[in-house]
């Protein structure tokens, strides 16, 4: 199975989404693309085996994957203070893998009936939703 995950700005929210997939999924490759090299080393740091960044390497890498984990700027234009351009958001919301967005009420998004958590919440959510397709 190929799974992306994705972050922008310092990758934090990355960074947590690789930690707990290999530590749930450790024999499992990950790919980290990032939309700045800064948010790319964090998930790197974090036990990435690949990893790319910018905007091709997110529509590339959008289009080759079984499963995509990222906060969900990453299929809004011009979301995560601009980093995420329209091609991206596009790439990653036609790619026929199965996304697993988290909510991030700083992308000016809310989405209904989804019960505010913090990070670290949404980010062991949303391992377990990933383990859950993968096993």
């Amino acid at each position: 199975m190929n799974i992306i995950v994705m972050d922008a700005q310092g990758g934090g929210m990355g960074r947590m989404l690789v930690e707990g997939l290999k530590k749930a999924l450790p024999d499992q490759p990950i790919i980290a693309v990032g939309t700045n090299a800064i948010a790319t080393s964090a998930m790197v740091k974090a036990g990435a085996d690949q990893a790319a960044t910018g905007e091709n390497a997110i529509v590339v890498c959008a289009g080759r994957a079984d499963l995509i984990l990222a906060p969900i700027g990453m299929v809004l234009a011009d979301a995560m203070l601009g980093e995420v351009t329209a091609a991206m958001a596009a790439a990653v919301g036609r790619s026929p893998a199965h996304k697993i967005l988290l909510p991030v009420s700083r992308c000016q998004t809310t989405i209904a009936g989804v019960p505010r958590m913090t990070m670290a919440e949404a980010v062991a959510r949303a391992v377990e939703e990933a383990v859950s397709r993968i096993k």
